[in-house]
């Protein structure tokens, strides 16, 4: 039976293969198909992939200020705080890239370092329009996980609507086969 943590790990392992596909899959674009206005929630390709990665630097700032106080988020707790969700972190592909492989980094290695003792915190955060709530780390880390499914799920669309398949996209090409007795 799959752990919390271990599930957290996978999750993270699924972040980053799915990261590499869409980015691999932008560079394949001109700058601006990219950037075109494809009524998307947040525009265009590259507006999408800016705010995954406004929401992840985001969520990982509020995670480094959990007790734990993961040496992993170090670099995180020394980025700026974007100021919108819809905030352009980067305005071409490339720079943007570089951050992303910085994130999914430090996510997988704070992903590692969690412990199962640590998901039963409850952390304090503020939201974007300041409201303070305290909510269930573990449910927490859970949230940061599906919003990055649910935001790559409208990119990868995105893609395929230009004619771009980014292959499979299913968490259950990561999940490993269990042995039965």
């Amino acid at each position: 039976m799959m752990s919390r943590t271990d599930h957290i790990r996978l999750m993270a392992k699924y972040n980053k293969w799915m990261n590499d596909k869409l980015y691999e899959a932008a560079m394949t674009l001109p700058g601006e198909e990219l950037i075109a206005d494809r009524k998307a929630f947040f525009s265009s390709i590259l507006g999408t992939l800016n705010h995954l990665a406004v929401g992840d630097t985001m969520w990982l700032k509020r995670f480094a200020t959990h007790p734990a106080n993961y040496s992993a988020l170090e670099p995180v707790r020394n980025l700026p705080i974007p100021e919108r969700l819809d905030q352009p972190l980067y305005s071409d592909v490339q720079s943007l890239s570089n951050h992303r492989r910085l994130l999914d980094q430090v996510i997988t290695e704070w992903a590692r370092s969690i412990t199962d003792h640590d998901l039963d915190h409850v952390l304090r955060y503020a939201s974007t329009k300041g409201i303070v709530a305290d909510k269930n780390f573990f449910c927490l880390v859970m949230h940061f996980f599906n919003h990055q499914t649910h935001h790559r799920g409208q990119a990868s669309t995105l893609f395929s609507q230009l004619g771009v398949d980014v292959g499979v996209t299913d968490l259950l090409a990561l999940i490993p086969n269990e042995v039965t007795v």
